[in-house]
């Protein structure tokens, strides 16, 4: 077999210090799910892309490119990741100019749109159609006994929900910002829960201004202790946000991610009223080769 050429790029930030890294395989054809886990996990990375060519679309082929795209972390295949599908639509705007995509995911099909600003690119992706659901009140105890907050360190304004939005994610509240920031969580014990919900991340939320939040999300599911900045959470944060009323229908959320770890990004979280899909976007940047 012969060995794809893996990319690595930052998504949700412009600066390679920033943002979350993923692999990129742009042409995957012929590779198996242990062959791509086994990428994955070499890489280290929480999330690799692999996509597969699958040609234009529309009269005479001339509509967006089309990929079938997976998405594997060290330890699994997950449906859906937002910074890699950031990533890998930077990736392919550098080799053939910015546009639009079709990414055809395991959650469902996943429309991307590149563009350069000032020099920098920016990518665009639109979520499946996203929903909540309530946490049964012993699975949140559980989830907060794992990550040892107590239950007065939440923020009674936003109530803890899982949101999907082409992954599974329990969005819990945190009241400050300096409870956000001490995070250390039992492994063992959060992950047993997470695989039990099917939850591909948490998403821990504080509330800095009517439209700003910052974001941490554990990830131990995937291999990794923290995800530092996270697409599809943040498209399920969005529709968890309008589903309770936290924000209008038509908005435009700014999420700050990865600033405790010392690789900040930002990702834009766009709600356009009568559409219930969610538009995710950031900036995106090649990382150093070694």
């Amino acid at each position: 077999m012969t060995h794809p050429e893996v990319l690595r790029y930052t998504a949700f930030s412009a600066d390679p210090a920033g943002g979350n890294p993923a692999g990129v395989v742009l042409d995957s054809t012929g590779l198996d799910a242990a062959a791509m886990l086994g990428i994955a996990a070499a890489l280290g990375y929480s999330e690799t892309a692999f996509l597969t060519p699958a040609g234009p679309t529309g009269p005479g082929g001339t509509g967006p490119g089309v990929f079938d795209v997976r998405y594997f972390s060290p330890k699994t295949e997950v449906p859906f990741c937002g910074h890699a599908t950031v990533a890998a639509a930077v990736a392919l705007a550098e080799r053939s100019g910015p546009g639009a995509l079709l990414f055809r995911t395991a959650a469902g099909e996943v429309p991307v749109e590149t563009a350069r600003n000032d020099g920098r690119l920016r990518a665009t992706l639109t979520s499946v159609e996203p929903h909540t659901e309530e946490i049964a009140d012993a699975d949140l105890t559980e989830a907060l006994a794992a990550l040892d907050w107590p239950a007065a360190d939440l923020d009674p304004a936003l109530p803890p929900r899982i949101a999907f939005a082409g992954a599974r994610h329990l969005v819990i509240g945190a009241a400050t910002r300096e409870r956000l920031a001490a995070l250390s969580y039992d492994v063992p014990r959060l992950t047993a829960l997470m695989e039990r919900l099917d939850l591909v991340t948490l998403q821990l939320v504080h509330r800095a201004a009517p439209e700003v939040f910052h974001v941490r999300d554990p990830f131990p599911v995937g291999g990794v202790y923290e995800d530092p900045a996270t697409g599809a959470a943040a498209a399920a944060f969005g529709a968890y946000a309008r589903e309770l009323g936290l924000v209008p229908a038509a908005s435009v959320l700014t999420l700050h991610q990865g600033e405790d770890l010392g690789r900040p990004g930002v990702l834009t979280v766009e709600l356009r009223a009568g559409d219930p899909r969610v538009r995710v976007s950031g900036e995106g940047a090649a990382l150093p080769t070694a």
